[in-house]
């Protein structure tokens, strides 16, 4: 492509007698005297490239794709009671809610464990209520169970502290 291709004229390069270098586009606006040079500069074709086609992620894509993780990746969180929290002076009873990520499916069942122990049989709900719980730390952990007693995902450990009347 020559210069005018690209919208611009012809460029001079004028020195000087003192080695000063201008470059123009009108020779003749420069002095003609006999201590200048002229040369016309040949542009070269500049180097382009075409833009990259980007395509923006696809909301539906992205969606998918959240959904498959979360099927992939189940979780359980304890809500309540808070870790290292501590079940006032009375006859140790509190209770104990749980979150499932996502909800939980057919077939799909809920345990509490405390100490390691399992309160009562799986379930569907996320919520417990404890009657009589020891004196002393106690550690929670909710299980997400199949039917066939398989676990997908436990929560992290609460730390509990119990605190209950003692005789002396």
């Amino acid at each position: 492509m020559t210069p005018a291709s690209y919208g611009w004229g012809q460029i001079y390069k004028v020195i000087d007698g003192e080695n000063g270098v201008v470059f123009t586009d009108k020779p003749s606006v420069m002095d003609n005297s006999s201590n200048q040079s002229v040369e016309e500069v040949e542009l070269k074709e500049t180097n382009t490239a075409a833009p990259l086609q980007v395509r923006p992620p696809s909301t539906a894509n992205s969606n998918s794709s959240r959904e498959s993780q979360a099927v992939e990746n189940p979780t359980v969180k304890i809500l309540s009671p808070p870790n290292e929290s501590t079940v006032a002076m009375g006859p140790g009873n509190f209770s104990v809610s749980a979150s499932a990520n996502p909800a939980l499916s057919a077939g799909e069942r809920l345990i509490l464990l405390i100490d390691g122990v399992a309160q009562g049989e799986p379930q569907s709900s996320g919520t417990w209520f404890i009657e009589g719980a020891l004196r002393g730390p106690h550690d929670l952990v909710v299980q997400r169970t199949t039917t066939r007693g398989r676990m997908i995902a436990a929560s992290d450990p609460v730390k509990i502290y119990v605190l209950r009347p003692s005789i002396r």
